[in-house]
């Protein structure tokens, strides 16, 4: 049966040169970072040279970077920090970030009853800028956590704007940048963002490693207590081979970023247009079918299929051996429906089955071809 891998949004498939990397340093470099003696020092030296490395693609000091166990934990600990450490009072976010975020701010406004405010959201899911800068002006001691990159729906933020009214109204700005670190240059120093949360396994390296990017003077402070790894901001024994393994990702992936981008925005457009000739009735959901203001990684497809038909879809396409999504896939054991989708589609809209569909260069047009294939006579059953 042929196998196909759509699902590059929840996680990536490693890169070669990346595995071997990793398998050098467990065979040769165990050392632990902390250690004084020269297998301590080889170790602490591969963690320097990778936040260089790191530091260097975003155009920021290594002094910047910390080393994380993923992007959720880089996430709760600028949130968690901003509200317990630096006067935060007021979190203006949206009602589509992902979850690492959205259970934070709950969390928070229930420890510490804080304002928390969600920003307005177009017909597509774009925030609403004007009433952004509204919502700054109206509240003091400000967090704004704002995604990058949407996750499900591809959403791209423009975070310069987003940064230029944070600093205009002096407020402390996180993004979520676990869609767009890999995928998307990025110079945070034409950026006003305080803090962004990165995952390595989502640009082809391993899971279980990311890192925080939290800007010089920011003052913030640990989550993890222990020891004084990550100059005391992150305490526990580094994972040395996942952080150079991190590291040799994220130079492949900017190595070839531009042939890497136009490949995978010809085969989401080739996508698009196969799909919707098969499939005429079929929708696109969010602003994910544009190749401006969306992602070229991802696509939410709205499928005109009765609702009946829904709850058995992933598991009939998996049958075929092609891996999708439904939504985030860190909600894949919840019942509930997505709420990035809940918040911009019509009650019609929500009963049909919507799935997404996220690419990486190891896919083809044979991939997408047998997934138009299946899906149409999925639908058509």
């Amino acid at each position: 049966m042929k196998t196909v891998y759509f699902d590059s949004a929840a996680t990536t498939q490693l890169i070669p040169e990346v595995i071997e990397e990793i398998t050098n340093v467990m065979k040769t470099d165990f050392g632990n970072p902390s250690s004084t003696h020269s297998y301590g020092r080889t170790a602490k030296s591969l963690i320097e040279k990778a936040r260089k490395s790191v530091a260097k693609h975003l155009n920021v000091t290594a002094a910047e970077i910390f080393f994380t166990s993923g992007g959720t934990e880089a996430d709760n600990l600028a949130i968690n920090s901003a509200v317990r450490d630096l006067g935060v009072t007021t979190i203006i976010t949206s009602k589509i970030e992902h979850h690492a975020v959205l259970y934070v701010v709950n969390q928070l406004k229930s420890q510490y009853n804080i304002n928390v405010e969600y920003v307005k959201l177009d017909h597509c899911g774009h925030i609403d800028y004007d009433n952004l800068e509204s919502l700054l002006q109206a509240n003091s001691n400000v967090l704004v956590s704002l995604m990058h990159v949407n996750n499900e729906i591809g959403n791209i933020l423009d975070i310069k704007r987003v940064g230029q009214l944070c600093k205009a109204n002096n407020a402390l700005f996180h993004s979520d940048a676990v869609q767009s670190v890999g995928h998307f240059k990025m110079d945070l120093q034409d950026i006003n963002v305080d803090f962004i949360a990165v995952s390595a396994h989502k640009f082809h390296g391993p899971k279980g490693v990311g890192f925080a990017y939290v800007k010089k003077g920011s003052g913030l402070r640990q989550l993890i207590f222990g020891g004084e790894q990550e100059r005391g901001l992150r305490a526990g024994t580094e994972s040395v081979h996942n952080i150079v393994g991190l590291e040799k990702a994220l130079d492949l992936s900017y190595e070839t970023l531009e042939d890497d981008k136009i490949y995978i925005s010809n085969l989401k457009k080739y996508f698009i247009e196969t799909l919707k000739q098969a499939i005429p009735n079929v929708t696109f959901n969010g602003n994910c079918s544009c190749f401006i203001n969306s992602t070229y990684t991802l696509i939410n497809v709205c499928l005109p299929v009765a609702p009946e038909k829904s709850p058995m879809l992933l598991f009939q396409l998996d049958l075929k051996g092609i891996a999708c999504s439904k939504g985030s896939a860190c909600q894949s054991g919840s019942s509930k429906g997505s709420h990035v989708l809940t918040e911009i589609l019509s009650q019609e809209d929500m009963q049909k089955p919507s799935l997404r569909f996220s690419f990486s260069k190891f896919n083809t047009k044979e991939d997408i071809d047998y997934a138009v294939v299946s899906l149409t006579e999925i639908v058509n059953q």
